[in-house]
């Protein structure tokens, strides 16, 4: 497969450069691709009403609604979604029960203490698969597409594992955690994340204590959380993990066991004291290198797939407009005290975000592109459960499993979402969404859950009335609708297919250009 190359690493000299400008768009230059741009860049696309609605608002009113999504009602999700007991704590009777068993050496006790601890595991696996479909389902239906496309970048920036922690309402818990902060301050999601018993438990830090701290935690949060390599030094590390000794949880609720805590003086990036994990993250907050590492981390998600920082060539080939507008991302997020709409309002708002070398050249992820076929095209969502539950679920097949990152630095995304494994399962899962169609037969309710494109033929005809009965025109508007800007080649393509075609661009037809349009290496990108 074929992709355009890295923005910051565009070969040739005489390309014209991406501009620096971070001035917000004017409103006339706000158009068709511009609107859907955005949509799949803050989102996960948008059908073609939604594109002329937000060309219609302009580019202020659009970005401003994709920021406040408290204002656009949704249900929200309740503690009580899903079962928080199945992995509890023993109760005290179920411990006298097992040291009396172990005292008495009364082996069918123990069995049966075992069994149901084992069957308490299966009940929680089986939960965390109903998770995932139910994640992926919120994803599709959510009318907050900012909100939920932000609980994923958390999901995957302070990465967790259910396959480690194996307690499916911790991972829900901090689900909602990244919900309830998605568009709020990083700072505040910092302090929290320390006391978050899904990350507690996955990085160990309820191993620590004084005089043996774990150093696991301290070190994430600074390496991969907040600084990055070279933001911190070993010693800091150290001293982190001093600061966080007695950070652990019991049952479902943080607890700080003060016997536990290493309450001697402390020395973190600077700062000295009698620090605590709170006076650790205020350390690392009023570090100047915190605002660019999250900076760069929200603009290498949502503008262009540069490489990591630590990279051994150091931004050596990043587009100098590129490091400008991070840079000045950074700044509105330093003098913003780490909220996080205004720098993104920045962002979506800024004439860099729009630059044509920007659009149209990111990897969708797995789940991008999944989501973003069903709410673009309308398709039928059809099986939850073969798209999302399961490392043998379509999401799994290509690579991002909800709730179950590969490591604690989460998915490196860009390039590594395609290979020639994942682009064969890219292409079935758009082909079983538009047909009902498996890779072996067909789904059984392929015939009753037809795909209907008339939709699509209705708003052509609204903004070029007639334009739907020729398929020349219909080739131009689902190519600029799907991929943006398509080679010479697709147009070939689709082309030849309506020569074969006797009654015009009926809905069948279509369906059978999105089948090919869908197939293409251009609709991999957003």
């Amino acid at each position: 497969m074929q992709t355009q190359a890295p923005a910051g690493k565009r070969s040739g000299t005489t390309a014209r450069r991406i501009t620096p400008s971070m001035s917000a768009i004017k409103a006339e230059a706000f158009g068709y691709d511009q609107a859907r741009h955005l949509l799949w860049r803050a989102g996960f696309g948008g059908t073609p009403q939604q594109v002329q609605t937000l060309v219609g608002w302009g580019p202020e009113k659009s970005v401003d609604y994709l920021l406040a999504p408290e204002k656009v009602e949704f249900e929200e999700v309740k503690a009580d979604r899903f079962d928080r007991d199945i992995m509890r704590a023993p109760t005290a009777e179920e411990q006298r029960m097992g040291r009396e068993a172990r005292r008495t050496r009364d082996e069918e006790s123990l069995a049966r203490l075992a069994q149901l601890r084992q069957q308490r595991e299966i009940d929680d696996r089986r939960q965390a698969r109903t998770m995932q479909r139910w994640w992926v389902q919120r994803l599709i239906e959510s009318p907050r597409p900012l909100e939920e496309r932000m609980v994923l970048f958390w999901h995957g920036h302070f990465a967790t594992s259910y396959r480690t922690i194996e307690n499916s309402y911790h991972m829900f818990k901090q689900n909602m955690l990244f919900r309830r902060h998605a568009l709020g301050n990083f700072g505040e999601l910092l302090f929290e994340i320390i006391r978050d018993p899904a990350m507690i438990a996955y990085l160990n830090n309820n191993q620590s204590r004084k005089g043996r701290p774990n150093e696991n935690l301290a070190r994430e949060l600074m390496e991969l959380f907040s600084l990055g390599i070279g933001g911190y030094t070993e010693q800091d590390i150290k001293e982190g993990a001093r600061a966080l000794t007695g950070y652990t949880f019991n049952d479902d609720r943080f607890v700080f066991r003060r016997n536990d805590h290493d309450e001697g003086k402390k020395t973190i990036l600077g700062v000295t004291g009698m620090l605590d994990g709170d006076g650790f993250v205020r350390a690392i907050l009023g570090r100047k290198a915190c605002s660019q590492f999250m900076a760069r981390k929200l603009y290498k998600y949502f503008v262009a797939d540069i490489p990591p920082l630590e990279a051994s060539d150091n931004d050596r080939d990043l587009d100098p407009s590129m490091k400008a507008a991070i840079a000045d991302l950074a700044s509105v997020m330093l003098s913003g005290k780490y909220n996080l709409k205004p720098v993104l309002r920045r962002m979506f708002l800024s004439e860099h975000f729009y630059d044509p070398r920007l659009m149209n050249q990111q990897i969708k992820s797995p789940v991008q592109l999944v989501v973003g076929a069903i709410r673009s095209l309308n398709v039928p969502v059809r099986d939850l459960r073969s798209l999302s539950e399961g490392e043998d679920s379509a999401l799994g097949l290509m690579g991002q499993s909800l709730f179950f990152p590969p490591s604690v630095k989460g998915w490196d995304g860009g390039r590594s979402w395609m290979n020639t494994s994942t682009y064969y399962v890219r292409q079935n899962i758009l082909a079983f969404l538009l047909t009902g169609k498996k890779a072996q037969g067909f789904d059984a309710m392929a015939d009753v859950e037809r795909y209907d494109a008339a939709p699509l033929l209705s708003e052509l005809a609204k903004a070029d009335p007639g334009a739907e009965k020729d398929p020349e025109r219909v080739i131009d508007y689902l190519l600029r609708f799907t991929i943006g800007s398509a080679p010479e080649e697709a147009r070939a393509a689709l082309r030849e297919f309506a020569r074969g075609l006797s009654g015009g661009a009926t809905r069948d037809a279509v369906t059978g250009m999105l089948l090919l349009i869908t197939a293409m290496p251009e609709y991999q990108l957003c």
